[in-house]
């Protein structure tokens, strides 16, 4: 692959299709995509376009049909399940509309736990944990469970853990899509703030188009393409 410096994730040709019966349905078909340090993009489209699919793929959580995927210039689909799980956690990050947090840990420990999947000693893993959650303005949340934080709150969780790790690129699918508009403007102002402070890119899947228009580029799947608008 030739890559430079500032391209951290990259799809080429990228195509998914499943079968449905005796027919085969083309999710998308052929998809490029680049994606700088630190930059912002939003990726629009109708329900069932395969914007999530897309983001999955980009993530390695899925197989692609054809095409590849680089995460930092190394093609994950090349690589062993271990190997693929490591750069996964090492290289990006996860939000999603619902924040699959583990309700049985408080939220030091479910911030902690990408750390502790990349054997990071556990008190060290604490301390980055207890650092990222003093960013999102949680530092007096810590030993809380799931049940005793908001909606909100569980987010930005959710978003710590998806930094903790100093990821390049957080990939995020409707992260404000269960939040009031309120809320779902205070999670977005910090993602973009630790964004700008941190310089991990982000890609986000959302139905909102005023969130889109704060994003650096905004990509429409549709008619499965993906369209540069």
């Amino acid at each position: 692959m030739n890559n430079n410096d500032s391209t951290i994730l990259r799809c080429e040709k990228l195509s998914k299709s499943y079968k449905d019966g005796k027919i085969d349905v083309q999710v998308f078909d052929e998809v490029n995509l680049s994606v700088q340090s630190s930059e912002r993009i939003a990726i629009v489209g109708p329900s069932g376009a395969g914007k999530s699919t897309l983001l999955h793929l980009l993530g390695g959580l899925d197989q692609p049909t054809t095409g590849k995927v680089w995460i930092d210039g190394v093609d994950i689909n090349a690589q062993s399940e271990r190997n693929k799980s490591q750069l996964r956690n090492r290289s990006l990050g996860f939000v999603y509309q619902f924040h699959h947090l583990l309700p049985e840990f408080n939220a030091l420990e479910n911030v902690a736990m990408p750390l502790l999947i990349g054997n990071t000693p556990p008190k060290l893993a604490a301390e980055k944990a207890r650092h990222m959650l003093d960013q999102v303005g949680l530092s007096h949340r810590t030993l809380h469970r799931l049940g005793e934080l908001s909606g909100g709150e569980r987010q930005r969780v959710a978003i710590a853990r998806a930094l903790v790790n100093n990821p390049l690129c957080v990939l995020a699918d409707e992260p404000t899509g269960n939040l009031d508009n309120h809320t779902a403007g205070q999670v977005m102002e910090l993602l973009f703030d630790l964004n700008d402070r941190l310089k991990t890119s982000v890609v986000i899947v959302t139905h909102d188009l005023s969130l889109a228009a704060q994003m650096d580029r905004t990509l429409t799947m549709i008619n499965a393409r993906l369209q540069q608008n």
